[in-house]
């Protein structure tokens, strides 16, 4: 009983859940890949290792930066109950599960192809790296955006072997979508970010300028999404996952206001996920469908 506590501890530190944000992005430029080679059976082995690649890198990614916040978030009313602070996991034990799943993503990568694994080096210094921009950028937004947006282009890399215009379409419409979404979450700690000398685009603009500038980045991320439907000639299902793509995007900036800030949290967890699972449903099922054809 206690080993299953600890090991709910730590799917808490990494925030386990969120993994739906950038898998689903990932799953599209795999099918992508697998359609564009046309080689009859689905690689499911290849797969498999993708998601464990996600999965380790997530894991590093997300146990970093709560190990290297953790006095920040100690001072933070709205954070200080995270599992560092509060005491449920030491850092050593977060900093040694850091270095554990570094080491299984660069293995992982080895059975899948050679730049696979020779990109896993640099990913790994963008995800992690991530961690301290806070401290000196208010481009922090979107370097996490970059951080995601490596698994379209990464998954799709894993089965083709190289790279193409469409994967990276699509890692670009995370990089936006995710640093829109960043700046309206970074919102509710506009003061205590200002307090603590750390940067984000709501100490640098203000948080009505960080509005706009988190709307003006959706729009960006939607129209790229439109462009990659129509570079690759895509049909009705991949344009209704666009617009309720942008439809979710369009609601969570009509729900989140300066003087209403409590719905970000939603807005965050919530109506993200299902932006990015829409799309890839309605992604893959119009590129199923166009490869059966």
């Amino acid at each position: 009983m206690g080993k299953l506590k600890t090991v709910q501890h730590f799917f808490s530190l990494v925030k386990f859940s969120h993994t739906v944000f950038a898998m689903p992005f990932a799953l599209t430029g795999f099918v992508w890949a697998w359609h564009e080679s046309d080689t009859g059976e689905f690689p499911w082995k290849v797969l498999l290792l993708v998601l464990l690649c996600m999965v380790f890198a997530r894991n590093a990614a997300m146990a970093f930066n709560r190990y290297i916040d953790r006095e920040y978030d100690r001072k933070n009313r709205r954070t200080k109950n995270r599992e560092i602070p509060a005491g449920i996991i030491t850092p050593a034990a977060a900093l040694v599960f850091v270095v554990v799943n570094c080491i299984l993503f660069c293995l992982t990568t080895v059975f899948i192809n050679r730049l696979a694994f020779y990109l896993s080096f640099p990913a790994l210094a963008v995800i992690l790296g991530y961690s301290y921009t806070k401290r000196f950028t208010s481009l922090c937004h979107f370097i996490l955006g970059a951080g995601l947006a490596i698994a379209p282009t990464g998954a799709y890399i894993a089965l083709a072997g190289e790279f193409a215009l469409i994967p990276v379409l699509l890692s670009l419409t995370v990089l936006f979508w995710v640093g829109g979404f960043d700046i309206l979450y970074a919102l509710p700690d506009c003061g205590f970010d200002r307090e603590n000398s750390l940067h984000s685009v709501p100490v640098a603009a203000g948080p009505e300028n960080a509005l706009i500038l988190s709307a003006v980045a959706h729009v960006v991320s939607i129209l790229i999404a439109l462009l990659t439907g129509v570079l690759s000639n895509r049909g009705l299902f991949y344009w209704t996952g666009c617009a309720i793509f942008a439809g979710i995007l369009i609601y969570q900036h009509a729900a989140v206001s300066v003087s209403n800030l409590k719905r970000i949290n939603a807005a965050f967890g919530l109506m993200n996920g299902m932006a990015s699972v829409c799309y890839a449903i309605f992604s893959i099922t119009d590129i199923l469908v166009y490869h059966s054809q």
